[in-house]
């Protein structure tokens, strides 16, 4: 169950904010070769944020995945990532950066008790 969570100091509108999650969901289910069906993408736009001492346009993400993570695919998905926010937000990737999370399968979704192991 991949989940991106999007943080960025750029304020974001309606339209931008749905092309976001949109264009995000079909690279991480891509990428990391799980269904969209499992995708979930967060994206929060007018964060107070400083980066590198400026408030220059910004972001920081964070991707928490049930396995299928690892140096090449986590490349893959920055680079993507990074684009997406080049294009909708106008953010040179030098201004953002992501950080992985692997987490293991005992991992357990609150929807509906629903328990990860059992919608494989």
């Amino acid at each position: 169950m991949p989940t991106l969570n999007l943080y960025t100091n750029v304020p974001v509108d309606a339209v931008t904010t749905s092309d976001i999650p949109k264009d995000a969901t079909e690279a991480v289910a891509k990428i990391i070769g799980k269904p969209e069906s499992y995708v979930m993408i967060l994206v929060y736009g007018g964060v107070p944020m400083a980066f590198a001492g400026t408030e220059a346009p910004a972001a920081y993400g964070e991707l928490i995945s049930i396995g299928g993570l690892g140096p090449s695919v986590n490349a893959k998905l920055s680079s993507t990532v990074a684009d997406i926010l080049q294009t909708k937000l106008s953010i040179d990737s030098s201004r953002f950066y992501i950080k992985f999370y692997d987490v293991q399968e005992e991992w357990r979704r609150g929807l509906k008790a629903l328990r990860v192991d059992t919608v494989k």
